[in-house]
């Protein structure tokens, strides 16, 4: 994919950096930012004003319709940076495609593809020297949009502003990671928004997960919310479920993600011959495969998380221990994953984009 830089961006560089007062060895998760951020308005029905200036608070009126009816879209991206100083994304197309399906379902205007990767690339010259190398250090990059006009009608916004954050990560999730099936929360339905970044979907994720925190769980895994017999996706990632040697997980659908690891995941699968299957899995069937013997692994998969294995879920007040594998599904893919990402082997798909 060829990058043109739209002259149209003004760049304003911060006076003094930040960045030798950031401990690398030691990053909480989405707290640290880089020393620039992009923004660019909606206004008179068009995108304009796009600027690079340095990170810091905006300004922004407390009737400004994102506060009062949720219209607010974001998308998860990383950057990587290979043994030699390489930049790369991982298919960001994806993550363009996904925010402008989300913005569309959310009546937010649909940001331009030309903006949108101009923009990415200027921004992460500028801030290459935050991107670390070595598996596990990466940028993670935070694109959204949100209406900022001022007014307390329910109506769609006719202002808005996008924004592109970038934070320097290692591992989102450490340790163990416990899941509870959830049996009376959804997490969407038919016909609403779950397939979308929207922030809302997010927000009202938070409760259940605190009621399962409370009882020394990480995550919940949302069922559906008719009879809450089927198992969809956790609050941050899709979910995978091996049962003997075969990989499956459930079809997205409205109220499922389209995840881009996942669907990486499904092809790197195919590619190494592991049988993946995508159908809809029962809580009924993973607790009596557990029974059985046959469920091998959990894990849950996304941009954040990469591949994070489950060692534990719970249902019905229930908790099922699951086995330690030496040759588990979720380190394989996992490694073969971030070697792509990491310029570490070929890419016979042809994910990587390199930035600089």
């Amino acid at each position: 994919m060829s990058i043109t830089i739209p002259a149209n961006i003004t760049v304003e560089r911060t006076q003094k950096s930040r960045i030798q007062d950031v401990n690398f060895g030691s990053l909480e998760f989405g707290t640290v930012f880089t020393d620039h951020m992009f923004c660019c308005d909606f206004k008179d029905g068009k995108w304009q004003d796009a600027r690079i200036i340095p990170y810091g608070p905006m300004s922004i009126s407390p009737a400004a319709k994102v506060f009062h009816y949720g219209q607010a879209v974001f998308e998860g991206m990383k950057a990587y940076k290979d043994d030699n100083g390489g930049v790369f994304l991982f298919r960001p197309e994806e993550n363009f495609k996904r925010i402008n399906k989300s913005s569309k379902r959310m009546a937010i205007p649909e940001f331009p593809k030309e903006l949108f990767f101009g923009a990415m690339h200027r921004i992460l010259e500028m801030d290459k020297e935050w991107i670390k190398p070595g598996i596990g250090n990466s940028l993670y990059i935070r694109p959204f949009a949100m209406a900022t006009q001022v007014g307390v009608s329910a109506s769609p916004a006719n202002e808005y502003r996008f924004y592109i954050l970038l934070s320097p990560a290692q591992a989102y999730y450490t340790g163990e990671v416990k899941v509870v099936f959830s049996e009376h929360y959804s997490r969407a339905a038919d016909g609403g928004v779950g397939f979308a970044k929207a922030a809302g979907n997010y927000g009202a994720q938070f409760y259940p997960t605190n009621l399962a925190k409370e009882k020394g769980f990480n995550q919940v895994i949302w069922t559906d919310s008719h009879t809450h017999e089927y198992l969809e996706e956790a609050g941050t990632m899709n979910i995978f479920f091996r049962f003997g040697d075969t990989l499956v997980t459930a079809p997205t659908s409205d109220r499922i993600l389209d995840g881009v690891t996942r669907k990486s995941l499904l092809k790197l699968a195919e590619h190494l011959g592991i049988q993946a299957e995508v159908r809809s899995v029962k809580v009924s069937e993973v607790k009596e495969a557990y029974k059985n013997g046959e469920l091998m692994e959990i894990f849950g998969a996304g941009t954040a998380a990469v591949i994070s294995p489950i060692s534990a879920f719970s249902h019905n007040d229930q908790t099922y221990d699951l086995p330690v594998l030496a040759d588990s599904y979720a380190s394989m893919l996992k490694q073969k994953l971030m070697d792509i990402q990491y310029n570490r082997s070929e890419d016979p798909f042809n994910w990587r984009h390199q930035v600089c």
